[in-house]
């Protein structure tokens, strides 16, 4: 395909947001890059609004305020306990699904792209849904500030300080987990430490733990005092010691540039392009706005290489349909399955490194699914496909009224999941209604695709209900959401 004005900005748009809405698609002609990033700077400047999802009344058992609320939880029976965690479990799927409308429908794009970016980079699984809560807070409002001010404030957070058992990290009796994810995962990367540093790192967080309120405590009964010895540094240090030292070395701008890079760019890195972003990244003391500035205002960003190179992981493939075709979405909870069968739920990551995605997002039966996708949404069709059975994404937390409701049963002809969506087609057609009825698919193809379709001109023809002008765009834009092509950009 040729690099017209129009492609670059799509290229921008979906690679700094979700892609464009329907209403976006006259200005991708003549708008520049620069506009229209300073657009999403500027729009993803405020605070976000806290997604706060769970009654208060709930918010009480959970985190156990007060002593009359743990007097409650004591006495609670192990019906009373599994219907508790079994709320929480049900509010952390309002939770994904509040965010996800923020993705679609908020200005603030760059802020909700690069947030789902550090969702994945700092994993956490945690059935606790005000854990959950603060961590995601935490992680929007840091999105786009200092690298670390973010880490610190995850590594200090309920959430990930449970899910890496740092509440059992104690002295005499060390627990390396939190220690070691902080290198490997968070900060340097493998093979830039070794296991005494591991052992050493897990010595200056003993200590560290957080209460049922979801607030960082520093129990020094529980800590080490004792002089450690750490990335050939010595001295009697603390956890935030620790921080402070992963965070002078160079080594850890590297990594994160590195995954910045494959996540924004190209899964292919230049090394030495990524190299020079990492030393800038180092030197403006880890300001993630600036880093984003430079990779998004730089031409090479628009280089044809890059262009259509990453293949869309679900929650993008899932938003930017979304905002493509507005729609008004009767059933919300069907999402979560379809992320499940797509294989990316958020707050359910696979494992504390994340998602790995790239070519992984796909296999032969979620690409499959992936081209259906758009024509389930389209037609109110059914989908009867059974997700993986797995056990560590869902965190041994299966039950089978949920299983029942979610997977039909395979003995019936039909019972499966169907998205009720209502499409407002006027507002997707309002920026075709000047053109002639032969420019259309050429136009239409531009739009939703960033790379040239396998598909022939004839063979889309022939597959596009040619009644009349609104019948061609709607079925049209279908068949072109159904491509291999659309799950690139």
């Amino acid at each position: 395909m040729v690099i017209t004005n129009q492609l670059k900005n799509q290229h921008l748009l979906l690679r700094a947001g979700f892609g464009p809405m329907a209403e976006d698609i006259p200005m991708l002609k003549n708008a520049s890059q620069k506009s229209l990033l300073n657009a999403l700077i500027k729009s993803s400047s405020g605070s976000p609004e806290y997604l706060n999802v769970a009654p208060s009344m709930f918010k009480g058992l959970v985190m156990g305020i007060g002593d009359e609320a743990r007097m409650q939880k004591k006495e609670m029976s192990e019906d009373q306990k599994k219907q508790l965690r079994k709320q929480s479990r049900q509010e952390l799927k309002s939770l994904n699904l509040a965010w996800l409308d923020e993705m679609v429908n908020s200005p603030s794009q760059l802020r909700e792209k690069m947030s789902l970016f550090w969702h994945g980079h700092f994993a956490s699984r945690n059935l606790n849904i005000y854990y959950q809560q603060m961590l995601l807070d935490c992680i929007r409002r840091n999105a786009l500030g200092n690298f670390g001010d973010l880490f610190r404030e995850v590594s200090k957070s309920a959430a990930m300080i449970n899910f890496l058992n740092n509440n059992q990290n104690r002295k005499d009796h060390p627990n390396e987990n939190f220690a070691r994810e902080v290198m490997e995962l968070f900060t340097m990367g493998r093979g830039h430490y070794d296991e005494r540093d591991v052992k050493e790192a897990a010595r200056a967080f003993t200590g560290w733990g957080a209460n049922a309120q979801g607030e960082f405590v520093f129990r020094n009964f529980q800590h080490d005092d004792g002089t450690k010895t750490f990335l050939g540094k010595s001295g009697n240090f603390d956890g935030d010691d620790i921080l402070d030292i992963l965070l002078e070395q160079k080594q850890t701008a590297r990594f994160i540039t590195g995954k910045i890079y494959r996540f924004f760019v190209n899964d292919q890195p230049d090394q030495e392009r990524v190299d020079l972003l990492a030393n800038r990244f180092y030197d403006s003391h880890y300001d993630i706005k600036d880093l984003l500035e430079t990779i998004f205002s730089g031409e090479w960003f628009y280089d044809p290489r890059n262009i259509g190179s990453r293949i869309k992981s679900p929650v993008e493939l899932l938003v930017g349909i979304r905002r493509m075709l507005p729609m008004e979405i009767d059933n919300e909870e069907v999402l979560l399955m379809v992320q499940r069968l797509l294989g990316q739920l958020l707050f359910y990551p696979p494992n504390v490194a994340g998602w790995p995605g790239g070519t992984a997002w796909i296999d032969s039966s979620s690409l499959m699914f992936r081209m259906r996708l758009p024509q389930i949404i389209y037609e109110s069709d059914e989908f009867q496909m059974r997700p993986k059975d797995d056990d560590d994404q869902m965190m041994g937390m299966h039950e089978a009224q949920d299983n029942a409701a979610m997977v039909p049963n395979p003995g019936k002809k039909r019972g499966g999941q169907v998205i009720k969506a209502s499409i407002d087609w006027e507002k997707y057609m309002k920026p075709f209604q000047s053109l002639p009825e032969a420019l259309l698919q050429d136009e239409i193809c531009r739009v939703l695709l960033q790379v040239k379709p396998a598909v022939k001109e004839s063979t889309l023809q022939t597959y596009t209900d040619r009644g009349n002008r609104e019948s061609i765009i709607k079925t049209l834009t279908i068949r072109l959401m159904s491509t291999p092509e659309f799950q690139l950009c």
